[in-house]
């Protein structure tokens, strides 16, 4: 028995994690208070996951669920308190080698408001709304069209 490897991400009233386990059967997660436990037979081996996650916060059991799919199983929990960022998953500060932050939802919520963009936002809209116009007049430049040689476009001697 050892623990599924898992990813996690933070969002204002949730913390998603993922148990990547492929072919899960018996998946069993409990919710507590301030403890997650999962378990399940997995692969084609059925070989058992156990995870118990001692939580950096305390959670609403009642409306923390799951979903199994083929690859994997997503765990949403929700916080019991609202707005609280989590720095980590767990309790402890310990590096656990099957425990991963999931970059690819991560999502720095906690500086954003609906009304206000955020620094990226406004500079990747100002950048679209720069030039790309085909009815602009661009201002002609000398030989931009000239089809006469140029002093590089002289033959290279060969090298020896």
């Amino acid at each position: 028995m050892q623990p599924a490897s898992a990813k996690w991400y933070d969002r204002r009233d949730y913390v998603f994690i993922e148990f990547c386990v492929e072919d899960s059967k018996d998946v069993n997660v409990n919710f507590e208070k301030s403890k997650l436990t999962f378990s399940c037979l997995g692969g084609s081996d059925n070989f058992k996951h156990l995870n118990e996650i001692d939580l950096f916060h305390c959670i609403d059991p009642n409306d923390s669920k799951h979903k199994r799919t083929d690859r994997s199983i997503l765990c949403c929990l929700r916080k019991g308190e609202s707005g609280q960022s989590w720095p980590r998953l767990t309790k402890e500060r310990a590096k656990l080698n099957w425990l991963s932050v999931d970059f690819n939802n991560w999502k720095d919520w906690e500086d954003d408001s609906d009304e206000d963009m955020s620094n990226f936002d406004r500079f990747s809209e100002m950048m679209n709304n720069m030039g790309g116009d085909e009815d602009v007049d661009l201002p002609e430049v000398d030989g931009a069209d000239d089809d006469s040689q140029d002093s590089d476009d002289e033959k290279m001697p060969d090298l020896e």
